[in-house]
């Protein structure tokens, strides 16, 4: 196993996450986050702004392509809302269909492994990894929205494995950032990923097993897919894999089917971000650190005692509230935000782990520019 890759962990000082301190589950309880930005932000996700004097990217027509982007996650997301459940964000999807009482006879968990992976390809996952699962990055508490409380986060202890799927967001609209249209690609990546998610935990379900689909409720993601082999941590707080770079959504299935795992990857990343400074350099609210990684804790928003780059979330969503849009413009401007399917860029990431490191940083002030949105609508 490469474990260069994992986070290192202080074990004194390391807490479990809870998840009211998820700073999109602050913004409804703590008055330091919560404002009339932050409820606008929100209720602009639920109906578009008309005003037709907004900024390129902002207008009526961006904001109303981007909330179709997120109707299916919205949709799923409120299905449960009167149990006080927001699926997919704070509580595990609960939609599934009751599967067999007798579970399908397994020869090789090996074989059932690569099947595992070929079916959830089928059913629309772009990238798919497994690891054991490790209770380290479950959540303490799970947080209920309507009644602003928490409780134990008491998952199944009979899973024993994760899958972790990982679906592109697409970089035309990416590419767009900071404006509405670059958040739309964030809400299809949310939305493709549970259909892919749902269906593959349903699969597992026919064939007998336990299987419950998950987004961003439950556990932290990005430990997750990283021990399941999908790629390193980033200085902008996100996951790189080696085909979409930082340009993915990610899901968890938890079950008990008996799988083999996959190993954690290491590429360059690590190394690599540690001389860039292009998505510190680049934010807006400054909140992506210029640092080496350390065990700092910025706010209750970041876990305590894990060594890594630690985003202030603080920072990032106060900007997001001022655009009443989400911002990925650290991922526009993440040198691994290319299509490795041209040659020049698989060049290029494999370059990325050798000292000439150096020069495709100076070379890839070239790249990463925004696209302007109307020339976006226009080549559509």
């Amino acid at each position: 196993m490469n474990k260069k890759n994992l986070k290192k962990t202080n074990e004194k000082e390391f807490q479990k996450f809870n998840q009211k301190n998820d700073i999109f589950n602050r913004s409804l309880w703590d008055e330091s986050i919560k404002s009339k930005k932050t409820e606008k932000f929100y209720q602009d996700y639920i109906k578009p702004p008309e005003d037709q004097k907004r900024p390129e990217g902002f207008s009526h027509k961006d904001y109303a392509f981007r909330n179709a982007g997120w109707f299916m996650s919205d949709f799923f997301s409120n299905s449960a809302k009167n149990n006080g459940r927001s699926e997919g964000f704070t509580d595990y999807f609960s939609v599934q269909k009751e599967g067999t009482y007798t579970k399908y006879k397994i020869d090789s968990s090996k074989q059932l492994t690569k099947e595992i992976k070929v079916v959830a390809k089928k059913l629309g996952a772009d990238l798919v990894g497994i690891t054991k699962f490790n209770s380290k990055w479950i959540y303490s508490h799970k947080y209920n929205r309507e009644k602003n409380d928490s409780t134990e986060n008491n998952l199944d202890k009979s899973f024993k494995n994760v899958i972790v799927i990982a679906n592109e967001m697409d970089k035309d609209l990416i590419d767009t950032a900071p404006s509405a249209l670059s958040g739309a690609a964030t809400g299809l990546g949310y939305s493709n990923d549970l259909s892919s998610a749902l269906s593959l935990a349903q699969y597992i379900i026919n064939l007998g097993y336990k299987a419950v689909a998950s987004q961003n409720d439950t556990a932290l993601s990005i430990p997750l897919a990283i021990e399941a082999g999908l790629g390193e941590y980033a200085r902008n707080g996100l996951l790189i894999t080696k085909k979409f770079g930082p340009r993915v959504r990610i899901s968890k299935i938890f079950t008990d089917l008996p799988l083999e795992h996959d190993s954690p990857i290491s590429f360059g990343v690590k190394n690599y971000c540690s001389i860039c400074q292009r998505c510190a350099n680049e934010c807006p609210p400054r909140a992506i650190p210029h640092d080496k990684p350390s065990y700092k804790q910025i706010n209750i928003s970041n876990i305590k005692g894990v060594k890594k780059w630690s985003v202030n979330a603080e920072k990032c969503f106060k900007f997001w509230a001022s655009q009443s849009s989400d911002c990925t413009i650290c991922i526009r401007v993440c040198p691994y935000n290319k299509d490795f399917d041209k040659l020049i860029h698989k060049i290029g990431i494999k370059l990325a782990n050798t000292p000439l490191k150096i020069i495709l940083i100076y070379l890839d002030k070239f790249f990463g520019k925004r696209k302007k949105p109307k020339a976006w609508w226009a080549n559509k």
